[in-house]
């Protein structure tokens, strides 16, 4: 599926689409959501207009006998299985490109048929017949609504049938002719027109439900993010919480990390509340870029950040914390209280198996060794557990 942002939506809506086409990323979105849409509904109109179609079996007997038979052939043996093998082809494989195509033959050859077969008829009621053919018309743009230059192409091809298979009758003088030209000329004129118009709403109320959907994603993001770091933030822990305990297999560990920036109270103090800030920020994005695609970081509180990551062997995820705390001090942020000193962190390690703890004991554990990673002396990696807390001191 395409990835649209929400500026890229705003953006459509601002230029407007006067020729009915977006930008690819969007196009592609409408054009799926549209072939799904007339599948979706297909059977039904497909069902409808086979049984008006078939209907007229009715009309074919009383205006033209002398072709009944071959009009029985056309409506029962070639429309309606048509019909049918369009509806399964539009189901087997349903893109937007084959669902016009289908529905402009449909309709040509709805048009077509009964025609085909009048040519061959000395029916007085031939003008009254060929007036069926609006029907058809109808049909093609008010029920299965093709896109718009679908519809111009399928409104040309039918109009070119039907004027050369009501000619080919030689039923109709030359002013019973053009009436029946300007007639139907002036039918697709206004069909054409109003599908211009359906079409734009519907891409209007499309990017409308695209950029509402967008919008919501958005404020549900932001619901769960910390504005200053882009972390995740404590509402979402219990929901990340919940899914790893749900995902992680039965026998594999849930670990969790637990790091806290060293003295950053003497930071702050220093060097403002603003410089604080962008170390907080700095140590955030150096988390995010540390870490691997399955962990989920959290902006535990103030200068604490979390990680939570399912099967983790304990040395796994004390290995990650090592890295982490590596790289953090590779910052070399400078922190003035302490001298010449830059800014660390230490880390509380902690692992068990998802069936045997909760994440509020998982927690506490790892608070317990980043407890013992700060009495060690600060920018230390420590795992709940282990002898001496299995601390890494660099």
């Amino acid at each position: 599926m395409s990835v649209v942002t929400l500026d890229q939506v705003e953006n459509q809506i601002a230029r407007g689409f006067r020729y009915l086409q977006f930008s690819p990323e969007i196009e592609a979105l409408f054009r799926k959501e549209y072939a799904a849409e007339r599948v979706r509904l297909a059977v039904i109109w497909g069902v409808i207009g086979v049984f008006i179609y078939d209907l007229v079996y009715f009309g074919d007997r009383t205006m033209l006998p002398d072709v009944f038979s071959e009009l029985l052939v056309a409506r029962f043996l070639v429309f309606t299985p048509f019909v049918i093998g369009c509806i399964l082809a539009v189901r087997r494989w349903p893109n937007a490109l084959l669902y016009d195509v289908l529905a402009v033959a449909i309709a040509v050859l709805g048009v077509t048929l009964p025609m085909a077969a009048a040519t061959q008829s000395a029916s007085s009621y031939l003008f009254v017949y060929q007036n069926g053919n609006s029907a058809a018309f109808l049909f093609f743009v008010i029920a299965l609504r093709p896109r718009f230059f679908s519809v111009v192409i399928g409104l040309a091809l039918m109009c070119a049938s039907h004027f050369t298979t009501t000619r080919l009758t030689g039923a109709f003088d030359d002013v019973t002719y053009s009436g029946i030209i300007t007639f139907y000329l002036t039918l697709s004129i206004f069909l054409a027109v109003s599908a211009y118009f359906l079409e734009q709403k519907d891409r209007q109320n499309f990017l409308n439900q695209l950029r509402g959907s967008l919008l919501y994603r958005q404020l549900e993001r932001n619901a769960e993010r910390d504005e200053l770091t882009g972390l995740l933030n404590r509402r979402s822990l219990a929901r990340v919480g919940e899914m790893l305990w749900n995902d992680a297999p039965r026998l594999a560990p849930v670990s969790a990390i637990l790091l806290d920036i060293d003295h950053f109270k003497r930071f702050n103090d220093v060097h403002g509340h603003i410089e604080g800030d962008a170390c907080i920020r700095a140590v955030s994005q150096c988390m995010r870029d540390t870490v691997d695609e399955a962990s989920f970081v959290f902006r535990f509180g103030g200068e604490e950040m979390l990680v939570l990551v399912a099967d983790r062997e304990p040395l796994q995820a004390l290995a990650m914390a090592e890295r982490i705390r590596s790289a953090i001090e590779r910052l070399d942020i400078a922190h003035r209280g302490l001298g010449n000193g830059c800014v660390t962190a230490s880390l509380g390690v902690a692992a068990a198996l998802a069936t045997e703890t909760t994440l509020e004991k998982l927690l506490q554990k790892a608070d317990g060794a980043l407890y013992e990673a700060k009495h060690m002396g600060r920018n230390t990696v420590a795992l709940a557990g282990a002898p001496k807390a299995g601390a890494q001191v660099a």
